[in-house]
C-alpha cells in the first residue's frame, strides 16, 4: 500500500509507507536526543522544572544528560550590576537626587527556593524595589551636607547593613553599594561650596601665621646669638690685647711680597699705618 500526493504540476506520485515512517522516526528521536541534553552556561546554574514543580538541586555550568521532559532554566550567578536613580528626601526634609550602583549575585545553593518563590524576575519584583526602599530610608537619616562631604562613605554602609537582612535570604547577596553621583538643591549647594572655602581660606591662614610664628622665632634665636657673642667678644677684648694683635698684624704684613708703604708711629695707638697697591 502507498499513500498518493500531487506534485506542484498536479501530477500524481507516490511515497511508499516505510519512508514517511523512517523520516518521522529519525525526527522524533532528533528530538527526544537534543532534549536529553541540557547546556549551562559558565556562571550561571541550571533550575530544574518538570511539570511545574522545581526540584531542589541544581544543575552546575556544563553539559548534561536530563530527563527530555525536564525543562531548565538558566540564572546566573555571577556578579551583577543594577543602577538605580533615586529622589530622597535628607533629615532636613530637602530633596537630594542620588545615582547608585548596587553589586549583587545570586546565591546558588538558594537559586531553586528563590526561583518557586519569586521567579526568574526576581530582579523586578524584590531587589530593585527593597534597593529603592533603603536608600530613601537611609539619607532620611542624614543631613543633605552629609551627601556632599566625606560621610557619603558612611551613607553607603549604611545601606549595605539595612539591605542585605532583607535580601540574603532571598539568595541574593548584595557585594558593594556605591552612591556615584549626589545631586543638591542649588541653594544648598552654594551654601556648602563657600564654608568649604571660607574653611580653606582659615586653613591657609593659619598656616600662614604659624609660619610667621616660625621665622619670627628664628630671628629671634639668631638675634640673641649674636648679641650673646659679640657680649663674649667685648668681655674678652682689652685695649693691651688689641694693640698686640695690630703689632702682630703689621709684622706679617712688613714681610709678605706684597709691595706697600708702611708708616711707623702715625696710626692711632701709634700702630703703623700701611700705603699699597694690594
Amino acid at each position: 500500500m502507498q499513500d498518493r500526493f500531487r506534485d506542484v504540476s498536479g501530477s500524481m506520485i507516490r511515497v511508499p509507507n516505510l519512508r514517511i515512517s523512517w523520516i518521522v522516526g529519525g525526527l522524533l528521536l532528533l528530538f527526544l536526543v537534543w532534549n536529553t541534553v541540557a547546556v549551562v552556561p559558565a556562571g550561571h546554574i541550571g533550575v530544574q522544572v518538570l511539570f511545574g514543580k522545581v526540584a531542589e538541586n541544581t544543575l552546575p555550568e556544563g553539559l548534561h544528560l536530563i530527563n527530555p521532559l525536564l525543562n531548565v532554566r538558566n540564572m546566573s550567578v555571577r556578579t551583577q550590576e543594577i543602577k538605580e536613580t533615586a529622589r530622597a528626601p535628607s533629615q532636613e526634609g530637602m530633596t537630594v537626587d542620588l545615582d547608585v550602583s548596587v553589586l549583587y549575585r545570586l546565591n546558588a545553593a538558594k537559586a531553586a527556593q528563590l526561583y518557586r518563590s519569586v521567579g526568574p524576575d526576581y530582579v523586578q519584583v524584590v531587589v530593585e524595589p527593597q534597593i529603592r526602599s533603603v536608600v530613601r530610608g537611609v539619607t532620611a537619616s542624614y543631613e543633605a551636607k552629609a551627601l556632599y562631604t566625606s560621610e557619603r562613605e558612611e551613607i553607603a554602609t549604611q545601606m549595605e547593613k539595612h539591605i542585605k537582612p532583607l535580601l540574603d535570604p532571598r539568595g541574593v547577596t548584595v557585594e558593594k553599594i556605591l552612591l556615584r553621583s549626589v545631586t543638591l538643591p542649588q541653594i544648598l549647594s552654594t551654601a556648602i561650596e563657600q564654608k568649604l572655602e571660607a574653611e580653606q581660606k582659615a586653613e591657609q591662614m593659619k598656616f600662614v601665621l604659624d609660619r610667621e610664628r616660625q621665622e619670627a622665632e628664628r630671628k629671634r634665636i639668631e638675634a640673641k646669638g649674636i648679641s650673646d657673642f659679640q657680649n663674649i667678644v667685648s668681655t674678652g677684648l682689652s685695649e693691651s690685647l688689641l694693640r698686640w694683635k695690630g703689632i702682630a698684624a703689621t709684622e706679617k704684613l712688613a714681610t709678605s711680597t706684597n709691595a706697600k708703604v708702611v708708616v711707623i708711629g702715625s696710626g692711632k695707638d701709634s700702630l703703623p699705618i700701611i700705603l699699597g697697591n694690594q
